[in-house]
């Protein structure tokens, strides 16, 4: 755990070092963005500015950068937000941000763009290497079982979770199903917990659900 604490410090000062040898002064615009009009800018470079508002922010490309953008990640609006979509503009333009911003940037688009990612890079993802891609198959895996969408400590049946699950997870599928699963059993893996039919069956008792609701 020292080791892997260390590599992170290690990692963050190089990060903070690269980050002062790189060019992103503030400018003024009062420019018009999809998140509300521009409080703060940095630019990054000519035609590459950062913007962000009071709700959110992401970048803005003009003509000639949003064509080095590669097609399959370029955005027509020549916006990109904060969260997701920055990622495709360190993509296109690695020279302008740090190694760190770099991996995290990698990973970004393998987690959000999987079927994009692979085509741009030439690469097949593998198990662990994209989350929305491991969700894909995770519900495919899973379409025909029961997996549980909301869950909370029996009131009564102490040491249990009461679960109700659907087919395949989907919120709003018809045919709801309660189970009884034991605390100890009862381990969320990254995109959920899938009832076993041969350890767990449909459990029809006093819910505490319904002693949850009261009480909001």
């Amino acid at each position: 755990m020292a080791e892997i604490d260390d590599d992170i410090a290690a990692e963050q000062a190089a990060h903070e070092t690269e980050l002062r040898t790189l060019d992103r002064p503030t400018i003024r615009t009062g420019a018009s963005t999809p998140w509300g009009m521009a409080q703060l800018s940095r630019q990054f470079a000519d035609g590459i500015v950062l913007h962000s508002t009071a709700s959110h922010g992401g970048f803005h490309l003009d003509e000639n950068a949003n064509a080095t953008v590669h097609a399959l990640y370029r955005n027509n609006t020549e916006f990109y937000e904060e969260d997701c979509e920055w990622a495709k503009v360190a993509h296109a333009f690695p020279q302008l941000f740090t190694a760190y911003e770099r991996r995290l940037a990698d990973r970004t688009l393998r987690d959000t763009y999987p079927d994009a990612y692979e085509r741009v890079m030439s690469v097949t993802l593998k198990d662990g290497q994209s989350h929305i891609r491991d969700r894909q198959e995770f519900e495919k895996r899973h379409r025909n079982d029961w997996v549980v969408i909301a869950a909370l400590n029996s009131d009564h049946k102490p040491g249990f979770v009461e679960c109700i699950a659907t087919l395949g997870g989907i919120r709003g599928e018809t045919g709801e199903r309660r189970f009884l699963v034991p605390g100890y059993d009862y381990v969320i893996g990254r995109h959920g917990f899938v009832i076993a039919p041969v350890k767990y069956e449909p459990y029809d008792g006093p819910s505490s659900f319904v002693t949850w609701a009261a009480r909001q």
